[in-house]
């Protein structure tokens, strides 16, 4: 069984603008997956489906194999650890314990339990000794950590991502990035970032209002027209080694990370 299942899934808000056009796609239990595209390709109306936060104008989405409607889609949010792209939008208690607690708690679960699954949480998000720190007074990146926690405590089975590291410096990236490595269970990330993508995931979704592309980076990778269609641009190293086989004429599968690319260049 499918964790998700779209059927030509589309989306019109009520201006009318068309957001999402014949969307078909199956993730499977476990599977980690990059949906990428160019602003405004419907990424986060995607996401906002999946997680039942709202209702396809055509076609049906399945959480864990039933059909979403309005009538469960409260009951199969429970699935669903949903990560919003602005943490403001999601943090909003006094403290970083209430905070990763609320969601816990509202579950009606004892106390013993939530306890475990705060102390859990904060430690998989990297954030072990902020329980009484004002989320508000943290830096973003900290905030996206407290969010991811939030979402962590809830145990759902299902984790979507809305750019988990965008607005991020270097570093904030590089430590949000491991803490996205260890998640358990199946995860979508949406990102316009293709490096952030090849890091974390192993199959890819092109979207720009209707899925272009649907499988793995290596392919992907050699598809310009894809890329092009999407506005999306390679990593640097991709396409500094694209540029060099090009001008060297070699034959080679274009490296994902720098320690590829060097056992290439030692070979060549």
């Amino acid at each position: 069984m499918a964790a998700l299942r779209l059927t030509d899934v589309s989306f019109v808000y009520p201006d009318g603008i068309r957001a999402l056009e014949k969307v078909s796609l199956a993730i499977g239990e476990g599977e980690r997956i990059a949906l990428v595209g160019p602003n405004g390709a419907g990424k986060s109306t995607l996401l906002r489906l999946m997680a039942a936060l709202a209702i396809p104008t055509e076609g049906a989405v399945e959480i864990v194999g039933e059909r979403l409607t309005k009538r469960n889609a409260e009951r199969l949010r429970r699935h669903i650890g949903f990560l919003f792209q602005d943490p403001d939008d999601q943090i909003f208690m006094p403290t970083v314990w209430d905070d990763v607690a609320f969601g816990p708690i509202n579950m009606q679960l004892s106390e013993e339990e939530v306890k475990g699954r705060v102390a859990e949480a904060i430690h998989l998000a990297g954030i072990d000794g902020y329980e009484q720190r004002v989320p508000h007074h943290l830096s973003f990146g900290e905030k996206k950590r407290v969010a991811i926690a939030g979402v962590l405590a809830m145990r759902a089975p299902i984790l979507l991502l809305d750019e988990p590291t965008a607005n991020l410096d270097p570093q904030g990236r590089k430590d949000l990035i491991e803490v996205l490595r260890s998640l358990p269970g199946t995860v979508l990330i949406a990102t316009h970032d293709l490096a952030v993508a090849l890091e974390l995931t192993s199959r890819v979704l092109v979207l720009k209002r209707t899925i272009l592309y649907d499988g793995d980076f290596d392919t992907l990778l050699e598809e310009p027209s894809v890329l092009g269609q999407a506005n999306l641009e390679l990593p640097p190293l991709c396409k500094l080694m694209v540029e060099w086989r090009n001008r060297t004429g070699k034959k080679f599968a274009i490296p994902r990370t720098v320690e590829e690319a060097l056992d290439l260049l030692d070979e060549s």
